[in-house]
């Protein structure tokens, strides 16, 4: 199966995970139609994957762009993005500087970003605007990578827990406005659903084949098939900062 952009529909009867009670999309839809009949008003999503989350909103401003640095998934959000008139603009990196202006943006947002510059992003928000996005907590998963891995060494440093973006926003000047976090099950029904899910969400298991986890792979087919779906528990974190005026 392919793996481009960030269509999970695939995993319908065979894989679940509870959502976080805010509702990212809903109100990713309503932040981005308020900015619809603003003459001049811009706004960017942070690596979009395959643009599936923004291509649902009702409405964009004038101005939408998104950016994206794997090449398959820029064609799938060229694509999915087109009827809404956005720009998906390819960029080096998680971490690349961002190609766009001081102050170009009344809304940046992202869901589930790799690793985000607050640098960057504070430079390109106009002042007194917003950067919303859901991110992925710490220790999301754990118990798939530690049945595939074993146990994992606790991280001495910086993390993905929702203190160290606060810290950031904070250090690059913005204000967190709002944060919220929620710990969610997820199951997997088969050994396939396992899989597709490593191979998309490639840094459960970094470096994750078919070949070099095989015996583990079945190993978790003989569970599933005696024991009923493996849990897990995926983490989320909603962060909203605003550029001071």
């Amino acid at each position: 199966m392919p793996v481009a952009g960030w269509d999970f529909s695939w995993f319908d009867g065979r894989a679940s995970e509870e959502r976080p009670p805010w509702g990212y999309a809903r109100i990713l839809g309503t932040r981005m139609a308020a900015l619809a009949g603003v003459p001049g008003a811009a706004a960017l999503d942070l690596q979009t994957g395959g643009g599936e989350v923004l291509a649902t909103i009702p409405a964009g401003p004038p101005i939408l762009a998104a950016t994206e640095s794997w090449p398959p998934n820029i064609s799938v959000a060229c694509r999915n993005l087109a009827p809404l008139g956005a720009r998906v603009v390819p960029v080096a990196g998680a971490l690349a500087d961002l190609p766009f202006a001081d102050a170009s943006f009344d809304l940046i947002v992202s869901r589930h970003p790799v690793a985000v510059r607050w640098d960057e992003v504070a430079r390109t928000l106009k002042p007194g605007e917003t950067y919303l996005s859901q991110d992925v907590g710490h220790g999301s998963v754990r118990e798939l990578t530690e049945f595939m891995m074993g146990p994992q060494p606790e991280q001495d440093g910086p993390t993905r827990a929702p203190r160290w973006s606060v810290r950031d926003a904070e250090a690059a000047g913005l204000t967190v406005v709002d944060l919220r976090e929620f710990h969610g099950r997820m199951e997997f029904y088969d050994v396939a659903a396992v899989v597709h899910f490593l191979r998309k969400v490639i840094w459960i298991v970094p470096g994750f084949t078919t070949a070099a986890y095989r015996d583990r792979l079945r190993a978790l087919h003989e569970r599933i098939a005696a024991e009923g779906p493996f849990a897990a528990t995926s983490v989320r974190f909603l962060i909203e900062a605003r550029n001071p005026a």
